[in-house]
């Protein structure tokens, strides 16, 4: 009976990065022999045990075989005699088929030490084809090693995999898992880009994977390309660390323009409210979590009026407060105007060299100073004068904020009526 440390922990190992966590896989021994020694079974698909004093899973080496599509369809084969070659080549991709012994000896039969070297995701075997949700593990780590690139015959292999059906074989929850952990990473256009390459896609998110190709005005988006400009967006905000409900509204936002007809290109009005329906249906179609999918809804509809913020009517300010539930919930607030910075600062460099990353945003700080001073009125107090007249509290209370939002923003505003408009310039464009 011996033990090696596998997958991940000896990747990350090798690259220099932090080990979050070690998995095991022990040789020569059989459940019985686990339990003897104090393993506690946690496996529900084969045997998985967890170590009894530091807690650390250790499976017993395994071989597999598909029997149906997608991900569920294995029958697995643990014993003692299984080797630990045998074990690994099952596994998704070279860099992952390492094992370390306790001496620190490793066993490198498929050459992930030299695709480490590469920098390249290069399947271990045909059994990657086997399992669909190896597509969006590779995706992900993608995402996370951004200087590593897909070998071309495992990019030809997914695109197979797609165009045979595998990917549509995946559960929802498995497809959201995969996509946010890779949202989560360091750069999460490499994920797109991944998916987009080898089709999957359009098969998982065909709502997402509709926006590359729709072009914007050159004058207020300098890469043009509405698929782009979501991947420099996404990639900004991965940049600031935001959450995961704000980087999923960054990368909702626009979707809506992929709807556009064509012949209106590059103008996309009204893209607003094209994008809610698209949302809630990938949204429910993926059962995307409701702190993202509520958070993405708000963004797409509203992000447009907070980059005209600074030339709306104060009327107009609080009404969007009273539309986003600013009031009950401010820090949602806060998060959707994260969102839309995020759409401002994820564009090109235009010709005269100006970096939106760098230029000025001052709608976020000029709507929660207006927030501020609109939630600073006491709605109890006020409604307190209107004990006989329940009806008018709303209006009156509507009233004192707007008195306490003109007197924050005393800058002359424009004539708007918070209509939904289209592309202008500015750093108050419509965004």
């Amino acid at each position: 009976m011996k033990s090696y440390v596998v997958g991940g922990a000896v990747r990350d190992e090798l690259l220099g990065l932090a080990v979050q966590d070690r998995d095991w896989v022990v040789v020569g021994a059989t459940p019985d022999d686990m339990l003897r020694q104090g393993f506690r079974p946690v496996g529900k698909d084969f045997p998985v045990f967890l170590h009894p004093e530091t807690h650390e899973e250790y499976a017993l080496a395994r071989t597999e075989r598909k029997t149906a599509p997608g991900y569920h369809g294995f029958v697995f084969h643990a014993d003692a005699d299984v080797t630990l070659e045998e074990d690994l080549v099952r596994r998704d991709l070279t860099i992952n088929a390492i094992a370390r012994a306790d001496d620190g000896a490793l066993t490198d039969p498929f050459g992930g030490q030299a695709d480490i070297r590469d920098r390249v995701f290069r399947h271990v075997s045909s059994a990657f084809a086997e399992d669909p949700v190896r597509i969006l593990r590779l995706a992900r780590f993608a995402a996370r090693l951004a200087d590593f690139s897909v070998a071309p015959e495992t990019m030809a292999l997914m695109r197979q995999m797609v165009e045979q059906g595998e990917v549509d074989a995946l559960v929802p929850e498995r497809v959201w898992q995969e996509v946010a952990r890779g949202l989560m990473e360091a750069a999460p256009s490499r994920m797109l880009t991944v998916l987009r390459a080898c089709g999957a896609l359009a098969r998982i998110m065909p709502e997402l994977d509709k926006l590359w190709g729709v072009p914007q005005p050159p004058a207020h988006h300098p890469e043009v390309d509405t698929g782009v400009h979501m991947m420099l967006v996404i990639d900004y905000a991965a940049s600031r660390g935001f959450d995961l409900a704000v980087r999923f509204a960054a990368l909702m936002h626009d979707l809506g323009k992929g709807a556009t007809p064509p012949a209106a290109w590059p103008s996309h009005h009204g893209h607003e409210g094209l994008g809610l329906k698209l949302i809630e249906t990938l949204c429910k179609r993926l059962k995307v979590p409701n702190e993202c999918r509520e958070l993405a809804l708000m963004t797409a509809r509203e992000h447009g009026n907070v980059s005209r913020a600074e030339i709306l009517r104060p009327n107009t300010i609080v009404a969007l407060f009273e539309r986003c539930d600013a009031f009950r919930k401010p820090q949602r607030f806060e998060q959707m105007l994260l969102a839309s910075e995020c759409d401002f600062r994820g564009r090109g460099v235009d010709a005269a060299d100006d970096d939106f990353r760098t230029r000025p945003y001052p709608p976020a700080s000029y709507l929660l100073a207006a927030l501020q001073a609109a939630r600073a009125v006491n709605a109890g107090e006020v409604a307190a004068r209107y004990v006989d007249k329940p009806e008018r509290i709303r209006e009156a209370v509507h009233a004192a904020r707007l008195r306490a939002v003109k007197a924050c923003c005393a800058t002359p505003h424009g004539d708007d009526d918070g209509a939904e408009g289209d592309d202008e310039g500015g750093p108050g464009a419509r965004l």
